[in-house]
């Protein structure tokens, strides 16, 4: 168990850097969050490639005992493995073990136990999430999140909203993310590929 503590601890350290008192991250982590950098994506790969594997296999199932260790998982399998994979169909190979681990998390309360910028992206997966249902539920617990932000991360959590429901309309209209196609082999209809010439189409 003390290995997975401790890789627990890699990933949040890793992603969120020091979180303080007022709920705000450092701007040097945020940047990264959001940013196409081949060399941040290459040090992703180098430390955490093999345990998104492992994630896959189900070999770290024994993280969701703890609101740590799922949020963990979730940033593993929703974040990390599209730095790991970018531009590969595989990038989304693990958003389900991201989604089954926020539905554990959320069934067991785990989430109402992070800061804010934690429970932001434990909740990641439903923004990535093709369903209707999903999306809707997105919309309802972001929102949630932004009434709830602690000082510092007000405006995060209200932008994180916002960008949900960015989401939700494009899934609401398709069923799907269009930008999504080409790389998972998925032939686009004439309205999609119309929608994908549009500024924002794309995340």
């Amino acid at each position: 168990m003390a290995t997975n503590v401790n890789l627990v601890q890699e990933i949040l350290d890793f992603w969120f850097g020091p979180i303080a008192d007022d709920g705000s991250c450092q701007s040097e982590f945020q940047k990264r969050w959001w940013a196409k950098d081949p060399d941040f994506d290459r040090e992703v790969t180098t430390r955490f490639a093999a345990h998104i594997a492992e994630a896959e296999a189900g070999r770290l199932d024994a993280l969701r005992a703890t609101p740590e260790g799922c949020l963990a998982l979730v940033v593993l399998c929703d974040q990390l493995t599209r730095n790991s994979r970018r531009d590969q169909a595989a990038m989304y190979s693990a958003d389900p073990f991201a989604l089954a681990t926020l539905r554990h998390a959320l069934d067991q309360g785990h989430d109402r136990q992070l800061r804010t910028m934690q429970r932001y992206f434990l909740l990641m997966p439903l923004m990535h999430a093709e369903s209707r249902e999903l999306q809707e539920e997105g919309i309802r617990r972001f929102d949630e999140l932004a009434r709830e932000a602690e000082p510092g991360a007000v405006e995060s959590a209200k932008g994180a909203a916002e960008y949900m429901r960015a989401h939700a309309v494009i899934v609401e209209r398709f069923g799907r993310f269009p930008h999504r196609n080409e790389l998972l082999g998925r032939a686009s209809t004439p309205e999609e590929l119309a929608f994908l010439q549009e500024p924002g189409s794309s995340f």
